[in-house]
């Protein structure tokens, strides 16, 4: 009755790892360039003193779906979303170098462009700082144009460029923080490659319809798992009675 027990539970539990991984891309599902996780299920043997006689399952996330999102004109100079694959860099709260496809750019009180998020975005020679400005404007290679107060409507100043990356996808991975990195944690190089679309952002791959789909069945293997508990329980039940009676 152990076996079935300790399966059933560990089943319940890879169950539940799973659900909450669906749960996530479920809940950004409107999130600025979201990139879904992938989640699997996997046997695995439990090793130990003898021989492997137990297999348990294992909930996984093998990768992150990198299909591109559909695209939103917005008209907003500070959107922007980025053409084919690649990424733009940012500094994430931790201080590292991480990769997004969110373009929904703001510029903070202090005159620091940041993600929707509050990420620094990094330029050519680090964080892009912006100085008071009439207009800004992003061009597709991802240049950074301002006209600054009292200029003249063809005093264009270039102040920097946005670093966009295109890094192999093998070698990428999402952290905890959401944010894209490579394995080996170095930095990706710029590629002049990339371009950008401003006035336009990329929404969330997540499949919203697929997403429910896969919830409602994860829920129903969930209850299957706690009968088949209740069903060993009861066995247990049932034998300790006959075991008396015999006694």
């Amino acid at each position: 009755m152990d076996r079935m027990l300790y399966i059933s539970m560990n089943a319940a539990q890879q169950t539940m790892l799973s659900q909450a991984a669906n749960s996530n891309n479920l809940a950004n599902v409107n999130t600025t360039g979201f990139r879904a996780d992938f989640e699997q299920f996997r046997s695995q043997p439990v090793f130990g003193e003898g021989l492997p006689t137990r297999v348990y399952s294992m909930s996984e996330r093998p990768q992150t779906d990198y299909q591109q999102g559909s695209v939103q004109s917005t008209g907003r100079e500070l959107d922007i979303s980025i053409q084919g694959e690649g990424f733009m860099a940012v500094q994430g709260k931790d201080g590292r170098e991480g990769y997004t496809r969110a373009g929904d750019l703001q510029i903070t009180a202090t005159g620091q462009l940041v993600t929707g998020t509050g990420l620094a975005v990094m330029g050519e020679g680090g964080p892009i700082a912006v100085p008071p400005a009439e207009k800004i404007e992003i061009g597709a290679d991802g240049t950074v144009t301002i006209r600054a107060v009292g200029a003249g409507p063809n005093e264009l100043t270039v102040l920097d460029r946005i670093k966009l990356v295109k890094p192999e996808l093998n070698n990428l991975f999402k952290d905890a923080d959401g944010l894209m990195r490579l394995q080996d944690g170095t930095n990706a190089p710029i590629d002049a490659t990339i371009t950008v679309a401003s006035g336009t952002l990329e929404s969330s791959n997540v499949n919203a319809v697929g997403a429910l789909v896969n919830m409602i069945e994860l829920q129903r293997q969930y209850e299957m798992q706690v009968k088949m508990m209740k069903t060993a329980d009861e066995n247990s039940a049932a034998s300790a009675r006959l075991l008396q009676m015999n006694n």
